[in-house]
């Protein structure tokens, strides 16, 4: 210990001050580093010119549209104006879903009962037509033996296939469900098949050396490389039925929009058929964009 000799008081405050404050500076040093808050995230402005650029050309091209339509008749005619046909949709959808009897019945169960009818088809469609494109992508053999008879029956027209489903079921909702099944499993079976084939061939090799079974080379290689190829099929179909089942439903009778249309052909009441041409293409472009959206939810690329 070292003892320092001070010849005044004032020697011994300076001293005493000098410690203190080189204590407090050994503390700092010793003491960490407080933490900086990370700095606030930037928000990018909203991009006006992006919204403009996407709404304004639809809402024109509709203007347009409606311009046309008011301007052919304007001079009158069988053909209703836009405001007659606006004002009878507004009539219409007043009460969609009212229900006089079997064949009195809203639009909105009619457009509910297509539905019904177009998922029951695909859904089958989709539950044979899949499994279907694996195996036809998978084995070079089932290619061969199966390739003809979907060259043979792809092209023919869906609705050739609706007296053959009267035949065999004797009532019109089969029949009708029948045919979205037939007419929607083609695109399934190809989109998936082809998807199937073009695996590379690098991934079934590391699958042979791994010695993995059948099942896990469908689920856990060709299921993630095949799924946009069958997504886009799936696609496909549901636009495909979407549009098959007006036709037959206009041949079958019943309820549905399809059946709707023709019995207001029928009462010639042409402003309900405009709108239901209306509604059967927004209710197909919803389906689209749902099918979309669970496409870009399982893009894997």
């Amino acid at each position: 210990m070292v003892s320092a000799v001070f010849h005044s008081p004032l020697e011994a405050s300076q001293a005493l001050a000098a410690a203190k404050a080189a204590g407090e500076t050994a503390t700092a040093a010793a003491a960490p580093p407080l933490a900086q808050a990370p700095p606030r995230p930037t928000r990018e402005p909203f991009d006006w010119r992006a919204l403009f650029g996407r709404l304004v050309p639809p809402l024109v091209g509709m203007a347009l549209l409606v311009g046309i339509w008011g301007l052919a008749t304007k001079s009158g005619g069988e053909f209703p104006t836009p405001s007659a046909t606006f004002d009878a949709a507004v009539e219409l959808f007043s009460d969609p879903f009212y229900s006089n009897g079997p064949n009195d019945q809203g639009i909105g169960w009619n457009i509910l009962f297509s539905l019904e009818r177009v998922g029951v088809g695909f859904g089958l469609a989709a539950l044979v037509g899949i499994p279907l494109g694996f195996i036809i992508g998978r084995f070079a053999t089932m290619n061969r033996m199966v390739s003809p008879i979907i060259s043979l029956l792809k092209p023919v027209s869906p609705l050739a296939w609706l007296p053959i489903g009267l035949l065999v079921f004797k009532s019109a909702n089969p029949a009708a469900i029948w045919t979205i099944f037939i007419c929607s499993i083609w695109p399934m079976v190809i989109n998936t098949a082809v998807g199937v084939q073009r695996v590379p061939e690098d991934y079934l090799n590391v699958a042979r050396v791994l010695k993995l079974s059948e099942w896990k080379i469908a689920t856990r290689i060709l299921l993630p490389s095949v799924m946009p190829y069958m997504l886009t099929g799936v696609r496909l179909s549901v636009g495909t039925a979407w549009l098959v089942i007006v036709a037959a439903e206009m041949l079958t009778g019943g309820v549905g929009i399809g059946f709707w249309v023709w019995d207001e052909w029928n009462n010639l009441n042409v402003a309900h058929i405009i709108i239901a041409i209306f509604v059967i293409g927004i209710v197909g472009l919803l389906l689209e964009w749902m099918l979309m959206a669970v496409a870009k939810r399982f893009d894997y690329s």
